[in-house]
C-alpha cells in the first residue's frame, strides 16, 4: 500500500472500533520518520488496547507488518507504527496532556 492507502486503512480500522475524536495529520513536510499521524481516543484502558490491537491485527492480515507496537500493557497511550502512518490511541487525560495535535499541527 502507498502511504495514502495506508492512511485510509488506518482511519477505517480505528473507526471500526468506535474510536473517538479521530484526527489525521500530514507530517510529510516536518518529519522524516513518517508521512501521517492518526490520533484518536478510547473510552477506557481496555478500549484503547482493543483499538490498537485491531489496527495491528488487520494490518498483518493485509500484509503490512507493524514496525512497532508500544504501550499495549499500560493502555494510556498505545502507538502502532505502520511505517508511513503512525497511529496513536490515547485515553482523554493522556491526550490532553501531550496535545500531539498542537505539537505536530
Amino acid at each position: 500500500m502507498d502511504s495514502k492507502q495506508l492512511l485510509d486503512f488506518a482511519l477505517d480500522k480505528v473507526d471500526d472500533m468506535k474510536a473517538r475524536d479521530i484526527v489525521k495529520l500530514d507530517v510529510r513536510e516536518t518529519s522524516s520518520i513518517t508521512d501521517y499521524l492518526v490520533i484518536c481516543s478510547g473510552n477506557s484502558k481496555r478500549h484503547v488496547q482493543s483499538i490498537a490491537e485491531h489496527v495491528a491485527k488487520e494490518a498483518r492480515h493485509a500484509g503490512e507488518t507493524p514496525l512497532g507496537h508500544e504501550g499495549q500493557d499500560s493502555g494510556e497511550w498505545v502507538l502502532v507504527d505502520l511505517g508511513d502512518v503512525v497511529v496513536h490511541v490515547m485515553q482523554d487525560q493522556t491526550r490532553d496532556f501531550y496535545d500531539l495535535e498542537k505539537l505536530w499541527g
